[in-house]
């Protein structure tokens, strides 16, 4: 067996993985980046057709976008991450609008709620980064009451923010055995995480607005935990070549002609329906 062939057949460390995910987003200042994105949250809660009075889990919350939305149109909202100040950052805004959210520290891929708790489990941009999609799709499906929903906002793999993720990758190798977060806005990946259920897709498109190119570059170097962990690991030479391929590939999709940055981002909209 060749050198190449028995690395292949290793086992991936999850747990290993997550560690170095979460220290990631735990790192810069995600909120800075994620309160832009609530409108995402919104939609998703109309799409869901949420009714007040229902039980809703929001998985890997970050700061709470989808969870606010909810709490917004009083339901019961229990917000969850794994990254405990993401959390406080959720339970800052919940309390500034005066909505009761219960909020805990867990793992998409482990989550400490009994089976069928909830009538909607939600999650925007953030159960798609987990490490073990299967598991993680388990854990939503297990917690989720039979005729209950599961609402999902994924980033698609041809999208802008797939795009900036797949130039990481051509500088900062990804962990081997992971797939792609960008697999979650894909239709025939959904239909292998959640079989036997019904998955309607509808590809909705989120417009980042920023100053100017150079101003996005420097937020998400400075506050996007993947993009800021990408930067400190790479040397001078390596900063300033990420950064050229940054530049570029935003110039590829910026349709924003005054010197300012509007870039459409496709994303999923994902309703599972549990039967």
């Amino acid at each position: 067996m060749s050198s190449v062939q028995a690395l292949a057949e290793q086992p991936v460390d999850f747990t290993a993985i997550k560690q170095r995910q979460n220290a990631a987003w735990s790192s810069g200042d995600y909120a800075v980046v994620g309160t832009t994105l609530q409108i995402v949250g919104e939609q998703l809660c109309e799409s869901l057709d949420l009714r007040s009075g229902a039980t809703v889990l929001d998985v890997a919350a970050g700061n709470g976008n989808a969870t606010l939305a909810a709490a917004r149109r009083f339901a019961q909202v229990t917000s969850t991450d794994y990254v405990q100040s993401l959390l406080d950052k959720g339970r800052a805004r919940a309390a500034a609008e005066h909505l009761a959210v219960t909020f805990a520290v867990a793992d998409a891929e482990d989550l400490p709620f009994p089976d069928a708790s909830f009538d909607y489990v939600l999650s925007t941009f953030g159960v798609m980064f987990t490490p073990n999609h299967h598991q993680s799709a388990a854990e939503l499906t297990r917690v989720t009451r039979a005729g209950g929903r599961i609402g999902l906002a994924n980033w698609t793999p041809q999208s802008f923010i797939g795009q900036v993720f797949k130039t990481l990758g051509k500088h900062i190798a990804p962990p081997a055995g992971v797939s792609s977060p960008a697999l979650w806005g894909d239709a025939a990946h959904l239909a292998k995480l959640f079989p036997g259920m019904a998955v309607e897709l509808t590809e909705r498109t989120f417009n980042f607005r920023y100053r100017s190119p150079a101003h996005f570059v420097e937020v998400f170097r400075t506050y996007y935990g993947p993009v800021h962990k990408a930067f400190l690991a790479l040397d001078d030479a390596g900063s300033k070549a990420l950064e050229a391929d940054l530049l570029s590939l935003i110039a590829s999709f910026n349709r924003a002609t005054d010197g300012t940055l509007i870039i459409p981002s496709a994303y999923a909209e994902v309703i599972i329906r549990k039967p």
